[in-house]
Parts: structure tokens; C-alpha cells; sequence
């Protein structure tokens, strides 16, 4: 929905995890979210969401008064959970409003 949207409550880091349908291979992650300044992407193939594995940081560029729209290429990747870490802000508080994964 895209009137809907997770804000932090103003500590970092902050995590969000997205269960996905099945053990899925990935191509692409998109995130778009306001206001943060580093975010890193981890990945779980476990059935439940444990044992998270590193997959990607990137720190992000903020323009004022748009939202960010980060792509994350993530060739011949498998997963059955993703976890987002907001690992800083440029602000005290940040939001996440839509994650997209791409792949079959």
C-alpha cells in the first residue's frame, strides 16, 4: 500500500525483516526511504529468520523533500528472509516505504 510505511523511533540501528513466499533466487532489491544514511542487506536461507549472512551496505545520498530510491544488483542470490539494518540517519528519524525484490 502506498499510503503506508515503517518509521524508526530515532536509535540505530534499526532492522526490518521481509519473510519471503519460499527460498526464492534474487536479481535486484529496491528500497525507497527517506532520510537514511547507511543501510546494509542481509539474507537468511534458513527456514526460520536466523543466521542472517552479510550481503550488501551502501551508503546513500539524500536530496531534501524526495524520497531515496536505492537499487541493490544481487546476482544468483537465494533467500527466504531479508533483513534491512538502518545502521544511521541523517536525521533522528527515518522511514522505509516500499521494499522491492526482483527474481523467481
Amino acid at each position: 500500500n502506498p499510503e503506508t510505511f515503517w518509521v524508526t523511533t530515532g536509535m540505530f540501528p534499526q532492522e526490518l525483516i521481509v519473510a519471503l513466499p519460499a527460498r526464492v533466487k534474487l536479481s535486484k532489491v529496491t528500497v525507497q526511504c527517506c532520510l537514511v544514511r547507511t543501510l546494509r542487506i542481509e539474507r537468511s536461507i534458513s527456514k526460520e529468520p536466523v543466521d542472517f549472512e552479510h550481503c550488501i551496505e551502501k551508503d546513500l545520498q539524500y536530496t531534501e523533500g524526495e524520497l531515496q530510491t536505492e537499487e541493490f544488483p544481487l546476482p544468483d542470490f537465494q533467500a527466504t528472509y531479508l533483513r534491512f539494518i538502518i545502521k544511521s540517519a541523517f536525521d533522528h528519524f527515518v522511514s522505509v516505504h516500499r521494499v522491492m525484490a526482483e527474481g523467481t
